[in-house]
């Protein structure tokens, strides 16, 4: 008698390569998004071509330029800074393949498909508006000093976090309720090169040497969890964080765990949770479209304009993240487990 060949069921056809080209492993956010996006593409029978650049440009164009040559169906990239991918997506364009920007945006080039991500400038609104409650502004309390920290400027999503944050703040500085002391303001004076802890350090240790002898600092605006660890160390070197002179309001984004951990505490007040897995699942199914031809989803056509063309986008929804709310954003939703917060 004959055997029948059993075909294994659990083995998804193979699709096609797709190469996902992250910045760096030194942010827990983009080791999460990176095996999202392995374990979404996989589930769709896609094989995956994952890595990272260590925030190393030319280490960054090498990778891409290898999964070109190698022939992957789609490229998502996020990029180390959005300037500099122009060659080699030429390349990428002139083989077929479609490439979508992932969380930030790719500049200057024509051959960006798409664009997911986050709706950045409400990112900046939300972080601002946890100032403003934490203060008390709309009830005309102030004045009350605040100092600005801005994101990486070789990344398109800092001006929209800053500006959306400003679209809330500026009012507050213009009637004299905020006072910017150190008088920097614009992403030129408090941008912070790789959205490195040590530079904001660095930063908020002049601020307050400089202009914080007898006066004291509020709220600080910081657009990233990695920032602001940085600038909580600063002021606790100087003495912040004792009952007598409690932490000014510093916010946050990405929900990381030592930034959850120190809202805890009472140190950082918030932070924005960014939920990476859906980010994930966005993109594989755009992904997913493209490759079969299909026609991807999309919901905004107006607002990422890459200096060349606007890039049709799909925009995701920020959370504001605090004490009163963590454990049911967070921890509830399998984000982060109850016992990474011990």
């Amino acid at each position: 008698m004959g055997f029948a060949l059993a075909t294994p069921v659990a083995h998804a056809q193979d699709k096609g390569l797709v190469g996902v080209a992250m910045p760096t492993k030194t942010s827990m956010r983009w080791i999460d998004d990176g095996n999202n996006m392995v374990k979404a593409l996989t589930a769709k029978g896609y094989k995956t071509d994952l890595q990272y650049a260590d925030d190393d440009i030319p280490n960054q164009l090498a990778q891409i330029e290898n999964m070109v040559t190698k022939g992957v169906k789609v490229l998502v990239i996020a990029s180390i800074d959005g300037t500099t991918l122009s060659n080699v997506l030429q390349k990428a364009a002139d083989k077929g393949i479609k490439v979508v920007a992932y969380d930030r945006l790719i500049v200057g080039s024509k051959n960006v498909d798409y664009y997911t991500t986050f709706d950045n400038f409400s990112v900046g609104v939300l972080q601002a508006q946890s100032i403003e409650k934490a203060l008390g502004l709309k009830a005309g309390k102030g004045p009350f000093n605040i100092e600005l920290f801005g994101g990486s400027p070789d990344d398109n999503n800092a001006f929209f976090f800053y500006d959306g944050a400003m679209s809330v703040l500026k009012p507050y500085i213009d009637k004299g309720k905020l006072v910017v002391r150190s008088k920097q303001l614009g992403m030129e004076k408090v941008g912070t090169l790789r959205w490195d802890g040590a530079v904001a350090q660095a930063r908020m240790d002049n601020l307050l040497s400089a202009y914080y002898g007898k006066d004291k600092v509020h709220a600080v605006l910081s657009p990233y969890d990695g920032l602001s660890i940085g600038i909580l160390s600063s002021l606790k070197g100087v003495g912040y964080g004792s009952p007598k002179q409690p932490y000014p309001y510093v916010t946050g984004q990405d929900a990381e765990v030592p930034s959850v951990k120190s809202m805890i505490r009472k140190e950082q007040g918030s932070t924005i949770f960014k939920d990476t897995r859906e980010l994930a699942k966005v993109t594989a199914n755009l992904v997913d479209a493209i490759i079969s031809g299909k026609k991807p989803e999309i919901n905004d056509t107006k607002t990422y304009n890459n200096k060349v063309k606007v890039v049709p986008s799909y925009l995701l929804k920020p959370v504001s993240v605090d004490i009163s709310n963590y454990k049911q954003v967070l921890v509830d939703s399998g984000y982060i487990k109850e016992d990474q917060l011990k």
